[in-house]
């Protein structure tokens, strides 16, 4: 496989990219993504046995499993880094490691279902936070150390909506990569 056949298997939407002049249009539109993606992914993994929940999506890649119990981690996470933002001045965000995380064995052996209710519920009070911030709060940062600087608001909206996306996408072409 060549490098840029294994850079698409891992970034099937691309790498991301921050958006640069956010607007609220661009806003909704974040929101919306993350609004839609319990379904999606729900939809995107309803017909997969237990073989196909253990396959990974790219070799030496994680399976469809522990990508559905990472998004729901990661966006744990991102909805505590906004509360944090909205309430403290540029708090230092707490990193972790991910790919650890995925050898826990809740990745391995939790059925789906529980991380998936876990998802839908999660955006849903997510989603209503969202769309109460204002521009100016959404201007508000956090300092992530592993990137060594301040990230507003609305960039980290940006970040998550691709995220979601981009762990859609690894189920969905591998999906269709294996005639599911």
């Amino acid at each position: 496989m060549t490098e840029q056949e294994l850079q698409k298997l891992r970034y099937p939407i691309g790498e991301f990219s921050p958006q640069e002049n956010i607007t609220g249009a661009d806003v909704k539109k974040y929101i919306e993504t993350i609004e839609a993606f319990p379904d999606k992914i729900k939809n995107a993994v309803s017909n997969l046995n237990e073989s196909r929940l253990n396959t990974p999506y790219r070799d030496g890649g994680w399976t469809v499993r522990q990508v559905v119990h990472h998004v729901v981690d990661s966006h744990m996470n991102s909805m505590m880094r906004f509360k944090l933002a909205l309430t403290e001045d540029t708090p230092t965000i707490k990193t972790y490691f991910e790919d650890r995380w995925a050898e826990l064995e809740d990745y391995k052996s939790t059925p789906i279902e529980v991380s998936l209710a876990l998802l839908d519920n999660l955006h849903k009070r997510w989603v209503v936070l969202l769309k109460s911030l204002t521009l100016e709060q959404l201007k508000r940062t956090l300092y992530h150390p592993e990137y060594k600087r301040e990230i507003p608001l609305d960039e980290l909206m940006n970040l998550y909506a691709w995220h979601s996306e981009h762990h859609l996408a690894h189920i969905t072409n591998l999906k269709q990569r294996m005639g599911w």
